[in-house]
């Protein structure tokens, strides 16, 4: 037992430390706080590898984003506040007229994923594979733009994916994203409190 179990994991080691390092970058995003940049970074890093060999190409192109969202996102968090205190950068709710360009763009950036999965790929699943990650662009610069909705569009991508993830076997990944719909629950919750104690400061 302990030999198969040792086995497993000299074959799947990426995959496991991508999951742990995934885990550590919700749990400081929840928090606002910075450091879950780069280990985002880090997490997207051996996810290219893991979705590589899964032929999770649409996913694989979402972790090369995130590498560069990543970079966006440290600054941002870190200069993009008045006062230039990391602390100091709000939560804001999507407007109206941003919420349209973000779902038109969702739709843009999703259509054009399903084109080329299709037609230059070998992608099993390939409206799937574009819906979460077409979502998951979106998502991120939300996250890194600080806006409270992004955990919404977390909640719907994280439970689609788990659904393809146990389609592919990806285990570690599957148990990875159990965690990470409840914790996008708990994210949403989280910075809707924060959100409340920014508007009472104001008042």
């Amino acid at each position: 037992m302990l030999q198969n179990i040792v086995l497993w994991i000299s074959q799947n080691y990426i995959e496991l430390l991508g999951s742990i390092f995934g885990l550590l970058y919700i749990l400081f995003s929840i928090k606002q706080n910075i450091w879950c940049w780069p280990i985002g970074f880090i997490t997207s890093a051996l996810y290219i590898y893991v979705f590589f060999v899964s032929k999770f190409y649409a996913d694989m192109g979402l972790q090369v984003y995130y590498l560069i969202i990543s970079l966006y996102g440290w600054y941002h968090w870190m200069f993009g506040a008045k006062s230039k205190k990391q602390d100091d950068l709000k939560i804001i709710k999507v407007g109206l007229s941003t919420g349209i360009i973000l779902l038109l763009i969702n739709a843009v950036i999703f259509l054009f994923i399903v084109y080329v999965l299709i037609n230059y790929t070998d992608s099993e699943i390939p409206y799937w594979d574009a819906f979460t990650t077409s979502a998951s662009f979106v998502a991120t610069w939300m996250l890194a733009r600080k806006m409270i909705e992004n955990w919404i569009v977390w909640i719907i991508v994280d439970s689609v994916s788990l659904g393809l993830y146990i389609y592919k076997g990806l285990y570690p990944t599957v148990v990875l994203f159990v965690v990470y719909t409840i914790l996008a629950i708990l994210g949403y919750l989280e910075w809707k409190k924060a959100i409340k104690k920014q508007s009472s400061e104001l008042s």
